[in-house]
């Protein structure tokens, strides 16, 4: 009996990610030189593809000041308040392609903060979308959590309204069950899910997919947010889950005693991968 291989309808760029790469291959053999500022989306694949194409990668303004005056292309992920006003006025080029979504958000955050809200922000503190999201904040207080730990902690004025808005690749389930711990609080709350439909559908999917398969393969760049949010959910669906970048990390010797296998990846994972691993699994079981 042939294996069953089920591949999540929902795998692979979402469409801030694809419209973000799209724009910089298009920008390719220009003449001038082209930048992503940070890397153009959490996939080394991608980047290593681009680098090799002429695109360079810088990280921050210290940085981007020591170049060759060219085109800027600004990231889904977003940037800082005050960076694209910054990079203009070195005399660079910008195309920004902030994702819809998180720039949505900004607007959010600045809104808010600037009626007097306390603003909590739930997500990766880290990540590049969290940095730029807490930079429009004008409150006072602006806090972001990522944890039960981080919510239970958490205070804030009471006599002020608490305004809670969401990394857009963050986990749906345990968004909800920050928002919980907080509302118990007894605070006045503004609850805004700006996670994005496209990480929603992709999580559900998975965890649907993974609750049904003897093992489970995400595919995706180990610095992805949502990738790692996604082998989160499919592990606690299915123990013999397995998070990988390319098809050169899957030992498939571990699935030849199994039935079925699922396989998703996070929304910066090229569509070649998702084939390639696909393939190989059908192939080789």
């Amino acid at each position: 009996m042939s294996m069953e291989v089920i591949l999540a309808k929902s795998a692979g760029f979402c469409f801030g990610v694809k419209r973000a790469v799209d724009t910089v291959y298009e920008k390719l053999g220009g003449g001038a030189p082209l930048y992503t500022f940070g890397p153009i989306i959490h996939n080394e694949e991608v980047v290593r593809d681009l680098e090799a194409r002429g695109v360079e990668v810088v990280n921050d303004l210290e940085e981007l000041a020591a170049k060759k005056p060219g085109t800027v292309i600004i990231r889904a992920h977003g940037v800082e308040k005050g960076v694209c006003t910054a990079i203009a006025e070195m005399g660079f080029d910008i195309v920004d392609t902030t994702c819809p979504f998180v720039l949505k958000i900004h607007r959010l955050v600045e809104d808010y903060s600037a009626q007097g809200c306390q603003i909590v922000i739930v997500g990766n503190e880290a990540h590049p979308e969290v940095r730029g999201i807490k930079s429009w904040s004008s409150a006072e207080r602006t806090v972001v959590i990522a944890t039960r730990e981080d919510a239970e902690k958490y205070r804030a004025d009471k006599e002020k309204k608490v305004c809670v808005v969401s990394q857009t690749t963050f986990n749906y389930n345990k968004f909800q069950d920050l928002v919980e711990i907080i509302k118990e609080k007894g605070y006045d709350i503004i609850v805004l899910n700006t996670i994005c439909n496209a990480t929603e559908e992709r999580q559900t999917e998975a965890a649907q997919i993974a609750k049904r398969v003897d093992a489970m393969i995400v595919i995706g760049g180990r610095s992805s947010s949502n990738t790692q949010k996604l082998f989160e959910i499919c592990k606690k669906e299915c123990n013999n889950t397995y998070y990988i970048q390319t098809i050169k990390d899957l030992d498939v010797s571990g699935l030849r005693s199994i039935d079925s296998v699922g396989i998703t990846a996070g929304a910066s994972t090229p569509n070649k991968i998702i084939e390639e691993v696909q393939k190989n699994v059908r192939d080789e079981l």
